[in-house]
């Protein structure tokens, strides 16, 4: 759910490129003119973004209001304190084309990933991760589901919540992450891991965790998909993925980011316990590896 006074300026283009999807076809195409060009929509009367976009100014004040503020004139300042605040190549990130030189290849992706962090911390709520992390902390058990690329950010979660001692599994087989959520109740948690929020393999195991009373939270980039309807605490990633990056690092980094604030809080609520497990889990690596190289002698 958005803020009902508005996404800030600076995680606004973040805000309406995680929720366009969810948008009418209509109002998708106003979001990507601002997405596109955020400065001229911040100098532009609605009258003159009416005609720029080729819609009416109804449709205009619909998709503002769509985008969490209360018509177009907040939208529009809150444009104008965006570009203020950044340079127009932050706000507009430049796709790869396919005759881009591998230098610009390396600025973009850099870039992309870099923004990525930047805005999935600009929008990730204190007060709704401390309650994941509550949760998460006090858990029986946690599943995690994801798919493909998702399905490594879920593995990354199980394997950081295993090295405290707390009981993780992350789930990238529909058929076994279901026989699990069957089997969860009241005081697990079920995590769902998806960019699109979309994805049937994830929205599956997560409906049927909630039904069996598990505390359910969702990762993903769209707060309006049918994920986050599942979910009882929504975290909101901010990486996007383009026709050349599908399951794009950006998409991931983000994510992952998103996890390791989920795992260090945790560890920060069960210090005493979680100090033991990683000096333990650390010492038995450093025994093999020593064992290892000794008989690789």
């Amino acid at each position: 759910m958005l803020d009902q006074n508005g996404p800030t300026p600076v995680n606004l283009v973040a805000t309406v490129r995680a929720i366009l999807p969810s948008l009418t076809p209509a109002a998708q195409g106003i979001a990507r003119l601002i997405l596109d060009d955020p400065a001229l929509v911040a100098r532009s009367t609605i009258t003159e973004f009416s005609a720029a976009a080729g819609t009416s100014e109804a449709t205009i004040v619909r998709t503002a209001r769509a985008l969490g503020f209360a018509g177009y004139s907040q939208l529009r300042f809150a444009l104008a304190g965006a570009v203020a605040r950044q340079a127009p190549e932050r706000l507009v990130p430049g796709d790869l084309g396919p005759d881009d030189p591998l230098t610009d290849v390396i600025a973009k992706v850099a870039r992309a990933e870099s923004e990525a962090l930047a805005d999935t911390a600009a929008q990730l709520n204190p007060d709704r991760l401390g309650l994941v992390v509550e949760a998460v902390a006090g858990a029986r058990r946690v599943d995690v589901y994801g798919i493909g690329a998702s399905g490594l950010v879920a593995g990354d979660m199980a394997q950081k919540l295993m090295r405290i001692g707390l009981p993780g599994h992350s789930f990238t087989d529909a058929h076994l992450a279901l026989t699990s959520a069957a089997l969860v109740r009241a005081g697990d948690v079920a995590v769902g891991v998806s960019c699109t929020g979309e994805t049937p393999d994830v929205l599956a195991p997560m409906g049927v965790a909630r039904k069996a009373g598990a505390t359910t939270v969702a990762i993903t980039n769209n707060p309006r998909s049918a994920l986050a309807e599942l979910a009882d605490h929504v975290l909101v990633s901010a990486g996007r993925e383009t026709a050349f990056r599908p399951g794009a690092l950006a998409s991931r980094i983000s994510q992952l980011l998103i996890v390791d604030c989920i795992f260090v809080g945790v560890a920060q609520r069960t210090f005493e316990t979680s100090e033991a497990a990683l000096r333990a889990t650390r010492d038995a690596l450093g025994d093999f590896l020593a064992d290892t190289r000794r008989r690789g002698r």
